[in-house]
């Protein structure tokens, strides 16, 4: 309420009154009401402010994420799959009792430097654990269940069916038994269209990635194999394959891949991959080679792996062998590629393959114990060559 003595005073002023007497005066008794103002707020203030820290303590422990204290107890297996963020992790943890909500999960691994480098395996955890120990133990190598398996470059499925069982377990029939189905294990039905009008076979071969690779323990065959496809198709999205074999190369990515196969078993280094690619292509596709046939001898071992039978070297094989009518593989006396890929090729075969150097080349031979091979479109000069590799003891 406004004091009547001060509306006189105020009166009094505006009638000529010195204004720095009102303003002395004003002044003690602003400063008077000031005190008291700021004294009442103050007090305003800290009896809000201890109910506000009250209720902020309500509040915040209302919605501070469930967690467990300690280091947890007994031991429990818990598989991330690749690509699991720190969500999909923590549900993972919560559904096996590791940590009590994945909200406190999350929180300790974004409060972690290093939270979101947990890695896809399998991990031996405990139950119950505080959700800043369960990020401590996933970013620990020796927490993590290993079965690191390397498959090379260039190994045919037979083979890697061997590899694989030795190293998980599974038999081998259980590997191709699940094979059988190449789309069941993740192949895109159009990865086997054709444009060589040859009979189209689904195989499994040339799908199975080579790489070293963290298979869950416990696994079934076709896990694992589901595994190494997807692996296959992430790298040939990487180098654009599909796009490239059609409109670089115009023809199908499944030919493709057939030549990167062939390039893979016939180069002795990653330097002639392409030039091995690029005299299938001429040969094929070309005008200048007297037939569509390619003439190499990789073919028939691939045929003989599949089948049991033992191996030969080029200088072995007899000209029966090599025309043999009843073997599909056989790259001499007919034309076009083999039925499927001879075997699984690697990123750098998969490129030489879909992007080859520019070249004539229509002959090679591998010229020396390194590997190396002299290409020509010359085939007196191919002779010479082939001379050159007989007196350095390739041939």
């Amino acid at each position: 309420m406004i004091d009547e003595l001060d509306l006189a005073f105020d009166e009094q002023v505006e009638r000529g009154k010195p204004r720095h007497r009102r303003g002395s005066r004003g002044a003690q008794g602003g400063k008077g009401r000031s005190t008291v103002a700021f004294l009442m707020v103050f007090v305003l203030l800290g009896v809000l402010g201890v109910g506000g820290y009250l209720g902020f303590e309500k509040v915040k422990g209302f919605f501070t994420a469930a967690d467990y204290d300690g280091a947890g107890s007994g031991e429990v297996e818990v598989t991330l799959p690749e690509g699991s963020s720190l969500t999909e992790i923590g549900n993972k943890l919560a559904e096996a009792d590791v940590v009590k909500s994945p909200a406190a999960f999350i929180d300790a691994a974004e409060a972690n430097p290093r939270g979101k480098n947990i890695q896809p395996g399998t991990y031996k955890m405990r139950e119950q654990m505080s959700a800043e120990n369960a990020v401590t133990m996933l970013l620990d190598p020796k927490t993590r269940i290993t079965n690191g398996v390397t498959i090379p470059e260039g190994k045919t499925s037979v083979e890697i069916y061997a590899v694989l069982s030795k190293a998980t377990g599974v038999p081998v029939k259980d590997f191709q038994e699940a094979a059988k189905d190449p789309e069941a294990l993740g192949v895109p039905d159009f990865w086997f269209n054709r444009t060589d009008e040859q009979k189209v076979t689904k195989s499994i071969e040339g799908f199975l990635f080579p790489d070293t690779y963290e298979f869950p323990p416990k696994g079934t065959a076709s896990d694992y194999l589901k595994l190494m496809v997807k692996h296959f198709l992430s790298v040939a999205q990487e180098v654009d394959f599909v796009k490239k074999s059609e409109n670089d190369r115009r023809i199908s990515p499944y030919e493709v891949l057939t030549v990167a196969s062939l390039s893979q078993a016939e180069a002795g280094n990653a330097e002639d991959l392409g030039k091995v690619s690029r005299v299938a292509y001429n040969r094929l596709y070309g005008t200048e080679f007297h037939c569509k046939c390619l003439e190499f001898d990789v073919g028939i071992n691939y045929y003989y792996r599949i089948t049991g039978k033992p191996t030969k070297s080029s200088g072995q094989m007899t000209t029966a062998e090599l025309r043999d009518p009843k073997n599909p593989y056989r790259l001499h006396g007919k034309d076009g590629l083999t039925p499927t890929p001879i075997n699984n090729p690697g990123k750098a075969a998969l490129e030489s393959a879909v992007a080859p150097p520019k070249g004539d080349w229509l002959y090679f031979v591998a010229i020396d114990k390194q590997g190396h091979s002299a290409f020509t479109a010359d085939y007196n000069q191919h002779l010479a060559n082939i001379e050159k590799a007989k007196k350095n003891g390739v041939l």
